[in-house]
């Protein structure tokens, strides 16, 4: 049974059915239906972003990943972290409310900084723990580059390796930037000489993010999921489902 029903994003959110029906369709393929689990986004507010904010690619990430959340979370909401050089934010993005959401959010922002990874995965894992949650926990982690601390963001993510969440990177820009190698080395990380479990997985989305269906991102933001799930499971970081 799903945490939010067809019916209820139909009352509060009519805009996002067919993200949440493709969501589904995605979960179901992935072995995921039914499944409960927290879904985090994060959000790169660096100065090269700004395109991206410009022409609705932040936004339409952040509803898509709403439609995939109204089957996985039943709060309706989703904790949205936008950094670049510190943590710029933390508030969150609801059905009741997502249309423009993400623009009137960076209304109140201010410089748009460098990219700095570690501190928003130190606010997600914060919220996370504060939460006193058990479920897993799906974190879409946006970025278009690599971190000016790259060893900080390395360190951060083998620690949480031990937490039941799961990181899956977004790239958006030119797929064949060196800015997403060291993504792309985050991603095949050591285990467990690195990490007790393999925590993270990384796709490129394009440098139009918003041409990428909605199948295929669901696909993508899922796909490494199931993995995780058994391997988390086995070494007892998530309960036994």
């Amino acid at each position: 049974m799903v945490a939010i029903s067809l019916k209820k994003v139909e009352e509060t959110a009519p805009a996002l059915v067919s993200l949440y029906k493709s969501a589904g369709v995605s979960l179901r393929k992935h072995g995921l239906d039914g499944l409960r689990a927290a879904v985090y986004l994060v959000v790169d507010y660096s100065g090269s972003m700004k395109p991206y904010y410009e022409d609705g690619s932040v936004q339409a990430l952040a509803d898509r990943v709403l439609g995939l959340s109204a089957h996985l979370d039943d709060d309706g909401s989703v904790p949205v972290v936008f950094f670049s050089t510190d943590v710029d934010a933390e508030t969150e993005i609801a059905l009741a409310d997502h249309a423009g959401r993400v623009e009137k959010i960076v209304a109140g922002l201010g410089h748009m900084g460098r990219t700095s990874y570690h501190l928003a995965m130190d606010a997600v894992i914060d919220h996370y723990l504060d939460s006193g949650s058990t479920d897993p926990a799906l974190v879409v982690f946006q970025t278009d580059g690599g971190p000016v601390n790259k060893l900080a963001a390395e360190r951060y993510l083998c620690k949480a390796a031990r937490l039941p969440l799961f990181w899956q990177f977004v790239g958006f820009g030119d797929p064949h930037s060196k800015q997403f190698d060291f993504l792309r080395r985050l991603d095949d990380l050591a285990v467990p000489d690195k990490r007790v479990v393999d925590n993270a997985g990384f796709f490129h989305a394009g440098a139009d993010p918003r041409k990428v269906s909605d199948g295929e991102l669901y696909d993508r933001l899922v796909g490494e999921f199931p993995k995780w799930l058994v391997a988390a499971r086995a070494q007892g970081i998530v309960p036994p489902s």
